[in-house]
């Protein structure tokens, strides 16, 4: 079990690094001068989503093979990553 929280932490912490979620919560603290209550909100509000996302993986892996489900992630991926690139979005 720690294996899992271990590795799953380093990944979404590495991954989040930068991200916009980041610097969304860095802009609110500068403005409102809260810092505690909006890394509080943002926690949770992550929180939320991170047990939406675990949870319907879950149910998605009683139906799609995970072999299927790394192949279809990396291709929107991919999609995703060409499409920003030419700025089609």
């Amino acid at each position: 079990m720690w294996k899992i929280f271990i590795s799953t932490f380093v990944a979404i912490f590495l991954a989040e690094l930068g991200d916009k979620t980041q610097f969304a919560v860095f802009s609110l603290s500068a403005e409102k001068k809260s810092p505690f209550v909006i890394a509080i909100a943002a926690t949770l509000a992550m929180g939320a989503s991170s047990l939406i996302a675990a949870m319907l993986g879950n149910i998605t892996g009683h139906f799609v093979s995970p072999r299927i489900t790394r192949y279809v992630a990396g291709a929107v991926f991919v999609i995703l990553g060409v499409v920003i690139l030419f700025g089609k979005m």
